[in-house]
């Protein structure tokens, strides 16, 4: 399976010290706690029409839980929006046994390892990429995705262009709330501001602007049913 792969991966050298290195140091908070440490593999249904790309994990988020988006504020921002539009069963995400269920939703990333900073390198990224790809050859009900931060947003637009389903010279901006709809082969994408506190804290993306998006998402996968199942 590719979570198992993903688990047991140690391409990147200076990923893997890092995750290693936080997770026997710890944050205050959380000295009691035994931290995953390793690299966190993606999380939801294989049969999700929606499909979520973030960055990579928090150090002390889902590099402790060993579930991606949990157990930090990004996470926190993210399924309560999730759940308010029944694309998850709670509101919250703490850690990995706390009974959170995706609903028609997948959640991945372009890299599986918490770096330093949040900043991964170019080369980490493109040693993460091949599992992204296998997972969007996977994913075959998937009729939206959504990108969170630009980096998300222009590792998807160049998988789409190595792989020839979109225009190699095709020149796509990111801006929070895009929607581009490419041909009836593809999903359509959506984008967003990254949930991260930098954002969220400081007004650049408020609650209001990431409804909005998941609202139209929600629309889209439902728009051809009779009545949207929440």
């Amino acid at each position: 399976m590719i979570s198992d792969e993903i688990v047991q991966c140690r391409r990147c050298r200076r990923l893997t010290h890092y995750r290693e290195q936080v997770s026997q140091e710890k944050k205050r908070a959380y000295k009691d706690e035994n931290y995953w440490g390793k690299p966190v593999p993606s999380f939801g249904v294989n049969h999700a029409r929606l499909l979520i790309i973030g960055l990579a994990p928090a150090a002390h988020g889902g590099n402790r839980t060993g579930r991606i988006f949990t157990g930090d504020s990004s996470g926190d921002f993210l399924f309560d929006a999730l759940w308010r539009f029944g694309f998850s069963n709670q509101p919250t995400s703490v850690h990995s046994h706390d009974g959170l269920k995706l609903i028609d939703t997948y959640i991945t990333a372009v890299a599986h390892c918490a770096p330093p900073g949040n900043k991964p390198h170019l080369g980490e990224i493109e040693n993460c990429r091949p599992y992204l790809i296998r997972e969007l050859e996977t994913l075959t009900q998937v009729r939206a995705v959504l990108t969170l931060g630009q980096i998300a947003f222009n590792q998807y637009l160049k998988i789409l262009k190595n792989s020839g389903k979109i225009e190699k010279n095709r020149r796509l901006k990111f801006a929070h709330g895009i929607k581009i709809q490419f041909n009836n082969q593809l999903p359509t994408l959506f984008s967003s501001y990254h949930p991260s506190q930098q954002n969220t804290r400081t007004g650049k993306l408020t609650r209001l602007m990431f409804d909005k998006v998941i609202s139209q998402i929600r629309d889209l996968i439902y728009k051809s049913e009779s009545k949207i199942p929440f």
